[in-house]
Formats: structure tokens, C-alpha cells, sequence
């Protein structure tokens, strides 16, 4: 029978490498093959919201009330076994100045992402890996990821496994919006030292990496 695997990608942080900055970069991912039964529960809650008179046109946890994000996390923590969750962490004020254009430095994170997560699974087993991305809005920095994106699949995939590379609205994706959920978790837990979202989805993480923990590339 095919199998397919799917990997929803989101970030956190911003790409100003100045005090104005965030001081981390996050790239998160989950991964997960069909079905997704997290997307009947959250259709559901989007319901009830807007029968209690919350007008929600998707979940996106920096933006969601506490009260959402209470209740959209309860749902991603009853199907924590379906899915894998990875990070990679990037403390920017590390990053090298030639690396820190975001056109550049955007794609190069993703693809070492990307690149680990498929050393993790026997590619062999599955006819086809599917990517998801958010919408990238600026033009230049679309093109540079989509190209990094595409290159790491062609360099990790065995010969004979398709892929495809697919940049949706996260509003038109559930899987992309538990995606944001996650790697916010994550962000919450580095930038804030703020854990409560993230012990719920502790147990799915999978790699929290830490990409210059020993570097000393330094911007200033």
C-alpha cells in the first residue's frame, strides 16, 4: 500500500540580525502520515467558537487569545502519537554576517531542517514525501526557499521517491496551523523561558537543536 510522508514546516523569530531583533530563529516542523485526526477536532472548536461569539478565521498562536490556545493545545496533546515534532534553534547573534541576508540565511536553516528530519526515517518505506510551507511573502526569499527546499529533497530522497514541494496559506491548513502551534511552543521556551506550552508538547519532541551552540560567529 503507499505511503506517503508529510512534512508541515513553520518558523519563529525574525530575520532583523540588530538589537531590534529577536534573539532566536526557529525552524519547526511536524511530521506525520495520514490520516490527521486532529483536523475534525479543530474544525469542531472553530464551531464552538463562533456559536460562543468568537470570530476566528484561523489558529495562529501569537495572535490567538489564551483561552483558544488553551483549547487548541489540549487537542494537539491527545494526538501527540501521530505526530513528530523538530526544531532547530538558531541563536542569531551567533550567525555569520554572510549569512545573515534572509535570502540566504532563511534557506540555508530550512534545508539543514529538512535534511535531518529525512535521516530520521527508513525513505525506502514510503512512495512519496509531501512538503508544506506557509506562504513566503517576499518574492526573493520564495524562490531561495523554494530552491533550498527542493535541492535537500533531491540530494536525501532514494531514487524512484517523488516529492513535492507545496507553499499554502496556513489558514487554509490545519496541519500548517498545529505546525505554528508547535514551533511558538518552542519559541516560547527559549526566547521567554516560558515552558507551559511546551511541557504539553514535550512528549512528540523529537530534537530541539541548538544549531551554534559551540559557534562564536558573532554579528558585532
Amino acid at each position: 500500500m503507499p505511503r506517503c510522508l508529510y512534512i508541515f514546516l513553520d518558523e519563529a523569530g525574525d530575520f532583523a540580525f540588530s538589537e531590534k531583533g529577536t534573539r532566536y530563529f526557529i525552524v519547526g516542523s511536524i511530521t506525520a502520515e495520514r490520516p490527521f485526526p486532529v483536523y475534525p477536532k479543530l474544525t469542531e472548536l472553530k464551531y464552538d467558537l463562533a456559536e460562543q461569539g468568537t470570530d476566528l478565521d484561523y489558529f495562529h498562536a501569537s495572535e490567538n487569545a489564551q483561552a483558544v490556545r488553551d483549547q487548541v493545545f489540549a487537542i494537539i496533546q491527545q494526538h501527540l502519537d501521530g505526530i513528530r515534532i523538530d526544531t532547530t534553534v538558531v541563536e542569531k547573534r551567533k550567525t555569520g554576517p554572510a549569512l545573515q541576508v534572509p535570502e540566504k540565511f532563511y534557506p540555508r536553516m530550512l534545508g539543514y531542517h529538512l535534511a535531518f528530519i529525512l535521516r530520521q526515517y527508513q525513505l525506502a518505506d514510503f512512495t512519496s514525501v509531501i512538503v508544506y510551507t506557509d506562504q513566503i511573502p517576499i518574492q526573493r526569499n520564495r524562490e531561495a526557499v523554494k530552491k533550498a527546499v527542493k535541492q535537500t529533497l533531491a540530494n536525501a530522497l532514494p531514487h524512484g521517491l517523488t516529492f513535492q514541494v507545496l507553499h499554502h496559506d496556513s489558514k487554509s491548513n490545519f496541519q500548517l496551523q498545529v505546525a505554528d502551534y508547535c514551533t511558538w511552543a518552542v519559541y516560547r521556551k527559549w526566547a521567554r523561558n516560558d515552558e507551559r506550552s511546551y511541557r504539553l508538547i514535550a512528549p512528540a519532541i523529537r530534537s530541539e537543536f541548538d544549531i551554534f551552540r559551540t559557534g562564536t560567529w558573532l554579528y558585532y
